[in-house]
């Protein structure tokens, strides 16, 4: 039973992340760049996926978590590697332009959705970006999901099941 456990906190931890990122975005007014938006979608795939581990028990679910987790991770590095300049950073990072718009592109609501640059770093704790934070979290739910995987199956040869 430890392994639900584990999955359940590692769920949890993904959530939180994407609560935080959404609290960013939408009360601190920090919009998201394309790769913040790539990272957010490895914690909603991790979360469906161990949400469905944990109703139906299919034993490959929480392996697709893992890679969801570590495919987050990579993600948030290479941000990292762009904010830091190590990187050029995809076509879409370049941020939001106005160039070729015109009065009423720029007044029709519908169509403002702010993007950031992946380039600069918006926000930062203890010279950490969130790019940074999230790959470092992002790390440890990692661990946390093949704690759960290694769990499980140290349970299931004691004959506990599950």
């Amino acid at each position: 039973m430890m392994h639900k456990q584990v999955m359940l906190a590692a769920i949890s931890g993904s959530v939180v992340l994407l609560v935080a990122a959404l609290g960013f975005q939408y009360l601190a007014n920090l919009p998201p760049c394309p790769l913040c938006i790539w990272q957010r979608w490895a914690h909603v795939f991790a979360v469906v996926f161990g949400a469905l581990a944990l109703a139906i028990g299919w034993r490959l679910l929480p392996v697709a978590a893992l890679l969801a987790m570590l495919a987050g991770c990579g993600i948030a590095f290479y941000h990292v590697g762009v904010e830091q300049g190590m990187f050029e950073g995809l076509e879409g990072c370049a941020g939001e332009s106005l160039s070729g718009q015109t009065a009423v592109d720029l007044l029709d609501l519908s169509k403002a959705v702010p993007v950031a640059a992946c380039n600069e770093v918006a926000w930062s704790f203890v010279g950490v970006s969130m790019a940074g934070w999230n790959g470092m979290l992002s790390v440890v739910l990692a661990a946390m999901w093949g704690l759960a995987i290694v769990a499980h199956g140290r349970g299931r040869r004691l004959g506990a099941g599950g």
